[in-house]
């Protein structure tokens, strides 16, 4: 392992990062043979950071393993340099599945060899200039750095933005007071007099009564409405069934009592203002009630996700002055949740349907055809999906229920073919492709009384 994480490092990976990858066998297999064939054609040279990220970038994207040494040899040989080009790469190959290729239109579809000189990027920002002085659609009338990259679309894009803002510099002056100042809103129609004002709800002989406080005493006294632990039941449109009791009251004797929140964001951004809310939320109100918050990333689309996000996302909430109890992941439940779907199927509360997605959508679809097929069949089935042996919205794993809002039977399981996964793959040694099995059960679950920190 540690040479493997060596290896990794090598061409600019992070050691959290190398780590990472070592979890995903299939990726990290892929990875060392990328790596070995560009140390080949490098001789005693080493990979550089920038083509190092490329070939990882590339490793985690491509679908056709045998195409492996053939972008590897543009990544290493510097005709393929840029993300941009990559991912041109990446969608020619994948619409052009044919063995041999016509590498004069592949390149020409990567823009390799294409070079834009300054010259070239000062011509073309300012004939956009000056077509768009034909018609202010912006508030200066000038070409954006976004349309301009468009148009110069192999160009290094920090120089076009560069050249934009000079030209604009140089023919507008430097921003005046005037400019910088906001314009009025339009007026919008006045709300009623209770949603104008800030209230603060708080609890007086059984009463709620409001008053203008500020957002976070706000947030307590909506805080003081909910229910105690184990009174999950009281809740407006909770379903009751004959275990409910039992099960709450497991709960109970397994926290205690304890009050106990989450907080899942999706490592694919930074988080912005709006997330101040949802953090000061759940982690204000366990600290508020004795209880812990746990720091849950909602790892399911690992195509987005990097591991910046994952640092960011920690760094923020605990710059906001909270402690997470304990760092989770959503991805460390996919076997859990892989094995009670199979519970499920063998319970007869699901099974494998072939309807496609267009066919599902709204609340009035038809009963599916497979409703009632046998439940050994639909265990093969769904053995055969976390095989990989059916292409994406081919088949999918549906829950036999009716949701609060009337549709019924639910999807549980799709298929989702992924470059990589964090951890939890459920993919066989030798699939094709590392593949995933998407889970929506984190919110459907709750009928069954599970919750997954």
């Amino acid at each position: 392992m540690a040479d493997a994480v060596s290896i990794f490092m090598s061409i600019g990976l992070s050691e959290q990062k190398a780590k990472e990858t070592l979890k995903n066998e299939a990726l990290t297999s892929t990875l060392k043979k990328a790596i070995e064939q560009a140390q080949g054609l490098l001789g005693s040279a080493s990979v550089d950071k920038t083509a190092g990220t490329l070939l990882y970038n590339m490793v985690t994207r491509l679908k056709d393993t045998n195409r492996l040494s053939f972008l590897t040899e543009y990544i290493i040989t510097q005709k393929i340099t840029s993300e941009l080009q990559l991912s041109a790469a990446l969608d020619f190959l994948k619409s052009h599945p044919q063995e041999n290729l016509d590498r004069l239109e592949f390149e020409t579809a990567c823009g390799v060899g294409v070079v834009v000189t300054p010259e070239q990027i000062e011509d073309a920002v300012r004939t956009l200039h000056s077509l768009r002085l034909l018609w202010c659609e912006n508030r200066f009338g000038l070409c954006s750095s976004g349309e301009a990259r468009t148009a110069l679309k192999w160009a290094d894009g920090k120089i076009v933005k560069n050249e934009v803002d000079m030209q604009v510099l140089h023919l507008l002056g430097p921003k005046t007071e005037a400019d910088l100042e906001k314009k009025p809103k339009a007026a919008k129609p006045k709300a009623a007099e209770k949603d104008v004002k800030i209230e603060q709800v708080s609890v007086e002989n059984g009463e709620a009564n409001t008053e203008g406080k500020s957002l976070m005493e706000q947030l307590r006294g909506e805080a003081l409405k909910f229910h105690k632990p184990g009174e999950n039941y009281k809740t407006e449109g909770y379903v009751v069934t004959p275990n409910t009791m039992n099960l709450l009251k497991k709960h109970l004797e397994e926290t205690g009592g304890q009050v106990r929140t989450r907080f899942p964001p999706e490592p694919n951004g930074i988080l912005h203002i709006g997330h101040a809310k949802a953090i000061n939320f759940n982690f204000g109100f366990a600290k508020a009630n004795n209880g812990i918050c746990f720091l849950r990333y909602d790892d399911t689309n690992p195509e987005k996700e990097e591991e910046k996000y994952f640092t960011a996302i920690r760094e923020m909430v605990e710059w906001l002055g909270y402690k997470p109890y304990a760092v989770t992941h959503a991805s460390d439940n996919f076997q859990l949740l892989y094995d009670l779907a199979v519970d499920l199927i063998r319970r007869g509360h699901a099974y494998v349907c072939h309807q496609r997605g267009e066919e599902l959508k709204g609340h009035n679809v038809p009963p599916s055809p497979w409703r009632e097929r046998p439940v050994e069949e639909s265990l093969i089935l769904f053995d055969r999906m976390r095989k990989g042996m059916f292409a994406e919205g081919e088949v999918t794993l549906r829950m036999k229920m009716v949701m609060e809002d009337g549709k019924m039977d639910p999807v549980a399981y799709r298929i989702k073919y992924t470059p990589h996964h964090r951890t939890g793959d459920t993919c066989s040694d030798t699939c094709g492709y590392i593949y995933q099995i998407r889970s929506v059960f984190l919110s459907k679950l709750y009928s069954w009384h599970i919750t997954l920190l």
